[in-house]
């Protein structure tokens, strides 16, 4: 459940966090990659058996899709969950300066505001409790003529058992699929390659839900 004062619990690095609510994130929009502002669209978001949620844009999400889909798909974007007025409370703090590497003088001495706010949200923010993680991934097209909507989702959730966060179970088991995938020859490319044009979606997936990630999907 949401805990003050921003409804949010540190799961992983604190700069990381300030970089995605503050860069722009690239999107396609009309078939074309462009920018947009981070922390702006919010959306009303909803979950089986969880309070109200709210999806806004933030950077780094898409990574290479933008260019793998450039031209192929009119939009495409990458937003994050969080509890319903998570946004505008951060937001506030950018709007105020407090996210800015600028540094301020106060009095004889010189504070930089980002590195400051960094140090109070780990000292003042949750960071040890049971955690989740929620992924819906929603496509709209056509199928016989008629506008369909295909979602998938994952609700994953603090695993008791191994005493693994849900955010390392949902960013580790991903990597370490990957991995195991090249190792075994699965991945014919080799360098830098975009895993959304090497990896075997089917397959990713299976190895996903053989380590209790379940992956939902369902058309509205």
């Amino acid at each position: 459940m949401p805990e003050p004062p921003l409804d949010y619990q540190l799961v992983f690095s604190v700069e990381g966090l300030i970089n995605e609510y503050v860069e722009q994130a690239r999107v396609i929009r009309g078939g074309s990659i462009t920018e947009v502002d981070s922390m702006t669209e919010v959306e009303e978001i909803f979950f089986e058996g969880f309070p109200s949620l709210e999806a806004f844009q933030t950077s780094g999400g898409t990574s290479t899709l933008p260019d793998s889909f450039e031209g192929m798909l009119t939009e495409l974007d990458y937003k994050t969950i969080r509890y319903a007025g998570h946004c505008s409370k951060f937001r506030c703090m950018i709007d105020l300066g407090l996210c800015s590497s600028e540094p301020v003088r106060i009095g004889d001495k010189e504070v930089v505001p980002r590195q400051l706010f960094a140090r109070l949200l780990q000292e003042n923010l949750p960071a040890d409790g049971p955690d989740l993680v929620l992924v819906r991934l929603e496509f709209v097209g056509t199928d016989g003529g008629q506008q369909r909507r295909l979602f998938y989702d994952v609700v994953d959730r603090f695993d008791n058992s191994t005493g693994l966060s849900a955010m390392m179970r949902t960013t580790a088991f991903p990597a370490s699929i990957i991995a195991q995938m090249m190792a075994r020859g699965d991945v014919a490319r080799r360098g830098a390659t975009p895993q959304e044009s090497v990896i075997d979606p089917e397959r990713f997936v299976a190895e996903l839900e053989r380590r209790g990630i379940d992956v939902k999907r369902y058309y509205v």
